[in-house]
């Protein structure tokens, strides 16, 4: 009798098999098991204001659910670079939460493109796997890829936040077609990104969708870089107001 072969066609799902058949480790300490062990796994809380400095004109409230740094970098590059299925969950966890506090539902998560040749080498989607993986944790949540990349754009690396802005423009626009059901729909529209650091990238998409029609309420990352306060200021100071924590940038 001839065997049936593996014809998984979800690549989640076939990511998840393959790293249980050829074992794992903790990315943040090498403990093996789970790719984020619980002790590394940041815990569950609110999502906080990420305004960069400087922050780019116009950019709508950013939020983020936890620091670019140690355990939370360490899993962004190996979800991404390394495709370690493990990680997604937890990390569609920490932008979920960006997500709630960006705005009540409905929303439509609209996730910043990679470039086609980027998402070719790596062989997937790491932000669209793990925006869609957030939706599903969201009550009246939608994910709708509605960005498009344009050529010609450097790499980003090693760029002030002016050469980036500048490097960025115009590189992000929206096919008509994709558009047509979402214009003056009812749901909030949230610009969604794996880390935010200078925030010209989100400024990039919330420029080509409303341009498109479409308003956007905020954007929401799972992590972000931080950013240095001019003398004398702290994020603390702004961040903390009457019932909870402000949306408001900074003001002098």
């Amino acid at each position: 009798m001839r065997r049936a072969g593996c014809r998984c066609s979800d690549p989640d799902v076939r990511d998840a098999v393959l790293d249980l058949l050829l074992g794992g480790s903790c990315v943040a300490c090498g403990r093996p098991g789970r790719a984020w062990c619980a002790g590394c796994r940041p815990p569950p809380g609110p999502a906080r204001p990420a305004w960069p400095t400087p922050i780019p004109p116009g950019l709508v409230p950013p939020w983020t659910a936890a620091d670019y740094d140690g355990a939370v970098r360490a899993a962004l590059l190996a979800h991404k670079e390394r495709r370690v299925a493990g990680l997604a969950p937890t990390l569609a966890t920490l932008l979920a939460a960006a997500v709630q506090a960006a705005a009540p539902p409905p929303v439509l998560l609209v996730p910043i493109p990679s470039r086609p040749g980027v998402v070719r080498a790596r062989g997937h989607d790491p932000l669209l796997t793990v925006v869609r993986a957030a939706a599903r944790a969201l009550p009246g949540a939608t994910v709708a890829p509605l960005l498009r990349s344009r050529g010609g754009v450097r790499d980003q690396a090693g760029l002030t936040a002016a050469e980036r802005s500048a490097n960025l423009a115009g590189s992000l626009w929206c096919p008509t077609g994709r558009l047509r059901r979402w214009v003056g729909a009812p749901a909030r529209v949230i610009v969604c990104d794996d880390v935010l650091t200078t925030g010209a990238t989100a400024r990039e998409a919330q420029r080509a969708l409303s341009a498109s029609g479409l308003v956007v309420e905020g954007i929401a990352t799972v992590a972000a870089t931080r950013r240095r306060w001019p003398a004398g200021r702290s994020g603390q100071e702004w961040t903390h107001v009457e019932g909870g924590l402000s949306s408001r940038p900074p003001v002098d």
